[in-house]
């Protein structure tokens, strides 16, 4: 962890984790934290500057998220983003009101022009596009704020007030729509913030390596739920380096795997010279499985399943309760799973392990509980790991059960790994596989009429999605070649059962998700 720290306050924005990410690429380090968290805990994170977030709440409402006046007397620089800047406003004495006028509300694209006497927008091009969402604008700013950028129909598109630090935009400067919002967001925390950019991969390797140490002691050891997915491989990595010998990896097949994975997965880590467990268990998760359709039920079940096959372990090991439980849980798991007053997205199986499970180790490691996808590759290829294991795709610990729509079956889940299979391999086949950052396939559980051979045909639609994202927080819908899906589809209607329909899904996320689910 860096010695500077930057809090993002999180009002339900949807770009919440996106703006904790550019702070990251800044070399500055950062954390989401709910609204609620209480000022005393907030001030104790000694941060150098502060975030509020954007959010769906119009501040004028009482039933909207605020905070405490006193964090503006802190002196700790402070820039709110949308919401944030309205709360900033209504806060500090400005008056918010809603847009009656369509022309006063903006959303998507606008041409916003600044002043680059404000540090914010120092050094760069005096207008510019940036991305807006609001229906609510800043009727008057509170004494003390100048108004630092407008545009057509916005007058208060920035305000700062220098002398106390504090600074709001109406745009959202971390998405990529934002031109130069990055550089903006760089200004914040490198010439009101102070920011040094000591936040760098190798620096966090070495104090978590020291951390677990010390956290482990020197008896102690680690069992870690190994899935064989980018996250709990470099997990496996970081606790090699740090305990060795006393860390006992193990693999658990639910039967709901992608073709071949488990035997990739043991072969790799057999190469790896670690100690390595695999449990065949695909007949107690489908039967545990049987008949469920919601899909936070689905992981559920199997959350609590692998924390029953891992309590099972640490018994065959004699674990004991001076010893480790380990997971790789990322920090957009944390923050999907829900915090606070957040919305739960999807509850990660990581999240839902039953109490008594847990109360069975001296604790549980989450050492990349802090991290984002693309910065626990940088750690694994800072760890030395092969590139075949930091670039596999990502796969969701409960597998092929969310992928499944509806109730599972031993053979909609055979049918989903020929057809995943397939899809994969002609995307390598076409030169594909680097460019596209996630490609799966979805058996929905809706049936349709075909013909095949002449005869009637009422069997399942099956969906195709790929993405292409840099952090996995936004994405978009990847431009696959009409050749390539052409083939796609005709191999998986000819070669794989139950399946006689093909669609692409060509949704970005937000408003979608990465799985369906």
């Amino acid at each position: 962890m860096s010695n500077q720290t930057v809090v993002v306050l999180d009002f339900g924005g949807q770009y919440n984790q996106l703006i904790a990410r550019r702070v990251r690429e800044c070399n500055v380090y950062c954390e989401v934290k709910p609204y609620t968290t209480p000022l005393a805990a907030i001030k104790a994170m000694d941060p150098i500057g502060i975030i509020f977030t954007g959010g769906p709440n119009s501040v004028y409402d009482p039933a909207s998220p605020h905070v405490d006046p006193e964090i503006f007397t802190w002196g700790v620089p402070i820039l709110g983003i949308c919401y944030g800047c309205q709360l900033i406003a209504y806060t500090l004495g400005g008056r918010v009101t809603s847009a009656t006028d369509a022309s006063a509300r903006e959303y998507g694209k606008t041409k916003t022009y600044f002043d680059d006497a404000c540090p914010l927008f120092r050094g760069l091009p005096r207008e510019g596009i940036t991305w807006m969402s609001h229906g609510d604008y800043l009727e008057k700013v509170p004494a003390g704020f100048a108004l630092m950028g407008h545009s057509d129909n916005c007058p208060t598109a920035a305000i700062a007030d220098e002398s106390r630090k504090i600074f709001g935009v109406q745009f959202h400067p971390e998405v990529n729509h934002t031109e130069n919002g990055l550089a903006m967001i760089r200004n914040f925390l490198y010439a009101v913030c102070g920011a040094v950019g000591d936040w760098t991969m190798g620096d966090y390797c070495k104090r978590t390596v020291a951390a677990l140490r010390q956290q482990i002691g020197d008896t102690g050891r680690v069992l870690l739920a190994l899935s064989g997915g980018v996250d709990s491989s470099v997990l496996a990595a970081l606790l090699a380096e740090a305990v060795g010998d006393r860390l006992t990896c193990v693999f658990v097949d639910h039967g709901l795997m992608r073709k071949n994975e488990g035997d990739e997965v043991e072969a790799a880590f057999a190469k790896w010279q670690v100690r390595f467990v695999r449990v065949n268990a695909q007949e107690r998760f489908l039967s545990k499985l049987a008949g469920v359709t919601d899909p936070q039920t689905k992981r559920r079940i199997i959350g609590a399943e692998f924390g029953y096959v891992f309590r099972d372990e640490a018994d065959r090991f004699h674990i004991t309760n001076q010893d480790f439980l380990a997971q790789g849980t990322i920090y957009p798991d944390v923050i999907e799973s829900g915090e606070g007053d957040a919305d739960v997205i999807k509850s990660h199986h990581n999240k839902l392990l039953p109490p008594e499970v847990v109360a069975r180790f001296a604790g549980v490691i989450e050492p990349l509980s802090l991290l984002f996808k693309d910065e626990v590759r940088a750690l694994g290829r800072e760890l030395g790991l092969p590139d075949y294991l930091v670039n596999r795709q990502p796969f969701p610990g409960p597998g092929l059960a969310i992928r499944i729509i509806g109730d599972i079956t031993r053979e909609k889940a055979d049918a989903l790994r020929e057809a995943d299979a397939i899809f994969r391999e002609e995307i390598a086949n076409a030169g594909l596989d680097r460019e596209i950052s996630q490609y799966f396939t979805v058996l929905t559980n809706t049936r349709s009429v075909g013909v095949m051979g002449d005869g009637r045909t009422y069997e399942y639609a099956l969906a195709l999605r790929a993405i292409t994202t840099s952090d996995f927080m936004t994405a978009d819908w990847a431009r696959i070649p009409y050749d390539v899906l052409d083939r796609v589809s005709v191999r998986i209607v000819n070669e794989v059962p139950m399946v006689n329909r093909i669609v692409y899904d060509i949704t970005s996320k937000p408003p979608a998700t990465v799985e369906w689910e």
